[in-house]
This record gives structure tokens, C-alpha cells and sequence, in this order.
């Protein structure tokens, strides 16, 4: 979103940096990654990891934008474990950066490009002491849930997924077990969710309830409602501290140290 209501959180969709040590990790290919490719490209970054949580038009819009692709030095791996027995992660890329949708093929691409595969459950190290967890979330066409783990602290990314109302899903349960950070689908509020059975997201409330019945440590609320302006937001995350102190509304370009 852009406008005067939408300055303080920020416009682009989905796409989240993790350092671990000298590797770096995203997740998604939101309109923010063509910053983030920017910021890595500036600093000298020559090997990604980016990984998939599925390829709905907000989670993929950024790709064809994001620099590095476009760079003999850098080498990026792509993941994905939604599509698995139905369309690889290569597949996958393919059939949205491509006439006519987009003016070129991926074989314009200059840097080190390499896909993998991956199916829900598995545990994938990508780097040297970096552990990811991976789990199915609930959401039209599927989606993965991931679980970070490296020098002894745990990160997760559990976006886009739907919950029923009074019941936790014992799966994303599992994820954030004891996480010191997990970021979670908060496009709606509890109030809102019978009108959008189905569209598979989940509210802040229960982000809250998650984070109890997993003794989580902190919660950052994202993939927010795009008609949402900063106000409401800070409404919300007024109201999420009240039950959650540790709770707040993710930021484009914000940063946290763990």
C-alpha cells in the first residue's frame, strides 16, 4: 500500500532477511526483497538462501526485481516444499517470470541459480549450524511454516495460514515451541474472521493464544491487512501488549537483534 495512512509500517509485501553468522537467509520474494537485493548487493553479500513459504502473487511479486539474480558474482539458492509431487521449485519460478507476464525468461539470470526441493516435515540444513524445521500450514493451494534454528536461538515464519476458531493447530504448536521470536499471520481480527472463512490467514488474538500454549518468547504480528492504516495497526498492537507484552507489529526495514 502507499498513501499518508500507510507510513509508519511500511507498503511492500512479504519478504523477511535472516543473518546467521556469515549467511543469509529470506523468506519470500515480497515487493521487499528488490530492497533487500539492493542492501546485499551494497555490502557484498555473494551467497542467498531464499526460501518459499508458497508463490501467491504477494509472496512472489519482488522476484523479478531483485538485483543479484542479475549478478555473475552471486550465487542464489531457491527453496520450496508447498508444490511438492505437483511442481518443482524450478517449475514453480518458471511459470511466473515469463512472457506474458513478465518480459523475460529466468534464463536471463547471470548469477549462480540452483533449486530445491522439499516436502513438509523435513528437516533441511542449508549452512554449516543452521538447522530449519518445516511444517504444512493451513492455506488455499498450501503453504510451509518454518522453524530457524542456529546458535541456540530459534526463529519462526508461520505465514499464510487459517485457524479454526478454539483450536490451536497442534502443527504450528510444534514449530514455535520455546521460539524466541515467531512471526505470524495477522491479517485479520478474531471479529472478522467468519466473513473470511477460507482465505486462509489467522488474527492477532490467536497469535496470542499460540505463543502461551508454546511458552514462545516474542511475537511479530505481519502479513497485515493491506486496507489496515498505521492507525488501526497501532490500535492493535496497543490491544496485543495488554494480553502479550512481547507482542508487536512488524515494520518494513526493521531490524532485530537476537
Amino acid at each position: 500500500m502507499s498513501g499518508p495512512e500507510f507510513q509508519r509500517y511500511g507498503g511492500n509485501t512479504i519478504c523477511v532477511e535472516m543473518q546467521c553468522g556469515p549467511y543469509r537467509l529470506l523468506f519470500d520474494a515480497g515487493s521487499g526483497i528488490r530492497e533487500a537485493g539492493a542492501a546485499m548487493l551494497a555490502e557484498g553479500v555473494t551467497d542467498i538462501d531464499l526460501f518459499f513459504s508458497h508463490c501467491h502473487y504477494d509472496h512472489i511479486v519482488g522476484l523479478p526485481y531483485f538485483m543479484p539474480l542479475y549478478n555473475t558474482t552471486m550465487a542464489v539458492t531457491m527453496w520450496s516444499g508447498h508444490m511438492a509431487g505437483k511442481m518443482t521449485t524450478e517449475e514453480m519460478i518458471r511459470q511466473f517470470m515469463r512472457p506474458p507476464w513478465f518480459p523475460v525468461e529466468p534464463d536471463i539470470c547471470c548469477a549462480r541459480l540452483s533449486a530445491r526441493d522439499f516436502r513438509a516435515g523435513d528437516v533441511l540444513t542449508p549452512r554449516p549450524g543452521i538447522r530449519i524445521r518445516t511444517s504444512n500450514l493451513v492455506h488455499p493451494g498450501g503453504a510451509i511454516g518454518y522453524r530457524v534454528e542456529w546458535a541456540g536461538k530459534t526463529v519462526c515464519v508461520v505465514t499464510d495460514t487459517e485457524h479454526t476458531p478454539g483450536i490451536l493447530d497442534p502443527a504450528v504448536i510444534e514449530l514455535i515451541r520455546d521460539a524466541d521470536l515467531f512471526l505470524y499471520d495477522c491479517t485479520y481480527v478474531d471479529s472478522e474472521m467468519e466473513r473470511y472463512r477460507g482465505y486462509g490467514h489467522s488474527t492477532w488474538q490467536q497469535a496470542v493464544r499460540l505463543a502461551r500454549a508454546a511458552d514462545a518468547k516474542r511475537i511479530a504480528f505481519i502479513h497485515h491487512l493491506p486496507a489496515r492504516t498505521d492507525d488501526e495497526l497501532d490500535a492493535i498492537e496497543a490491544a496485543a501488549k495488554r494480553e502479550f507484552p512481547e507482542a508487536f507489529n512488524g515494520r518494513d526495514r526493521q531490524v532485530i537483534d537476537l
